[in-house]
């Protein structure tokens, strides 16, 4: 089900929503509670200086985005969403980077020996 819902608000923050401070946001991961009372749903925002401004375009929207879900998802009781930062992801995306220099040295060592 939280794969459902997340590929779900992936499309809905993707395309029906319009704000420009949206543009660059991901959503991550989505976790809902046992009794589907509340889940949080993890976004990625591409700058990282813009983080806050797109959380709270988010908790702006937090309504639409929950009936938009309630008319694609038929589940006994919608979540209510909240928006946090996915500061795995970023750093995930860190890791990636190290890796990927660290394969750049090994290349440059192995040509000059």
């Amino acid at each position: 089900m939280c794969e459902a819902l997340r590929e779900e608000l992936a499309e809905i923050v993707s395309y029906e929503l319009e704000d420009p401070r949206l543009a660059a946001v991901t959503v991550t991961a989505v976790e809902v509670t046992g009794d589907l009372r509340s889940a949080e749903v993890r976004v990625r925002c591409e700058d990282a200086q813009r983080e806050a401004e797109a959380l709270e375009a988010l908790e702006h929207a937090r309504h639409f985005v929950r009936r938009e879900l309630a008319s694609r998802i038929r589940l006994w009781r919608m979540p209510e969403l909240h928006f946090a930062s996915d500061r795995c992801g970023r750093g995930a995306n860190r890791v990636d980077q190290l890796l990927e220099r660290i394969e750049k040295e090994r290349k440059k060592a192995r040509k000059a020996v």
